[in-house]
């Protein structure tokens, strides 16, 4: 497979980094005049409206015969892959690097930096009217999702990215590491079966982890493929469009998800420069060497030296008068003496 250079990337990264998006809150006045700089290179439109009338924006660019469709922010307090994606914007405007004229030349690429816009005003997984939009796949109740099929069926991509954030609470298997990045070929049914389209899928996250390998070694799993009968992931995969799922997770020390944001900016050029330079998807048994996820961590642990009792906190991010605020709250768990703290506090005692 023909993996990007670490050093390249690392490189072409430091200069293009959108360096006015950060933190996890963004919402679409973070974004909403970034979109000019982009209308020299890229065709920017509006191609609908939110339930509360936010604008949803479309990028589009290239002229290739291998269409790829990208999204990110369907949960609007997932956010790690938007920015990324303005990061990967930024490469195509500014680089004259072979890397990205192949890309345009292959590929034909459309990208929906923020499909849920009212989510991310008030930093919510729904929408304005509490629809998941990552389970709105088949009723379709959400102007949201319905925008999102209708422009899947009309650009009829070959391959999709769906860009999520996962908890801090996910490790990789057999390690004590978190899963910095996690991906999935989704189901198309109950019995998962490997389906062509599923081992095409498949074949580009085994590009994408070999390269993530010579980076985060042993930071990378594997998120579960059970079927979700109304997920956009399996739906997607479902009716014949291969789509894979990105899960920006936590790095060591990294709660603004910065790192995260820079590896998941790697995954996607990776993976784009892959389908790009493909001649086919045949090889995926690498896909299944990646270790599951697990469930190990908590961010803090209090353990006591004298007790059984142990106890974890989880952060917990809100909107509270229009500020960005994290609170830390305690685990309802018997036990955690099995699980690992991002952070450990020993006391001697049990008494706070």
């Amino acid at each position: 497979m023909n993996n990007l250079r670490i050093n390249f990337l690392e490189t072409i990264y430091a200069v293009q980094k959108e360096n006015t998006l950060h933190g996890k809150w963004i919402t679409y006045k973070d974004i909403e005049n970034l979109f000019s700089k982009y209308e020299s290179k890229f065709v920017v439109s509006q191609i609908g409206t939110s339930e509360e009338n936010r604008p949803i924006m479309q990028l589009k660019i290239g002229n290739g015969s291998k269409k790829i469709l990208l999204w990110s922010q369907m949960h609007g307090n997932e956010s790690t892959g938007t920015r990324a994606l303005f990061d990967l914007f930024n490469c195509i405007l500014n680089s004259s690097e072979a890397v990205f004229s192949k890309i345009l030349e292959e590929c034909t690429l459309v990208f929906i930096p923020m499909l849920n816009p009212d989510g991310a005003q008030a930093y919510t997984r729904v929408n304005a009217n509490d629809v998941d939009l990552n389970r709105d796949a088949v009723n379709r109740l959400a102007k949201e999702s319905i925008l999102l099929r209708s422009v899947l069926e009309e650009f009829d991509p070959q391959f999709c990215f769906n860009l999520h954030d996962q908890r801090t609470i996910f490790s990789v298997e057999g390690t004590k590491n978190p899963a910095t990045i996690s991906f999935l070929a989704p189901s198309e049914e109950v019995t998962r079966a490997l389906t062509r389209g599923r081992t095409e899928t498949m074949n580009v996250i085994v590009s994408m982890n070999k390269m993530l390998q010579n980076v985060i070694p042993n930071f990378v799993g594997r998120y579960t493929d059970e079927f979700y009968p109304t997920a956009t992931g399996d739906n997607f995969q479902k009716l014949g469009f291969n789509t894979i799922l990105i899960e920006s997770g936590h790095y060591t020390d990294d709660y603004d998800r910065e790192e995260s944001r820079k590896y998941t900016f790697f995954s996607i050029l990776q993976g784009i420069h892959h389908i790009a330079n493909a001649a086919s998807f045949d090889d995926y048994e690498a896909y299944f060497e990646i270790p599951n996820n697990d469930k190990i961590f908590y961010d803090i642990i209090h353990r006591y030296s004298d007790s059984k009792n142990d106890i974890a906190f989880q952060y917990e991010d809100k909107i509270i008068d229009g500020k960005f605020v994290t609170k830390l709250n305690k685990v309802d768990e018997n036990s955690v003496k099995s699980k690992i703290g991002h952070c450990e506090i020993v006391f001697e005692s049990n008494i706070i």
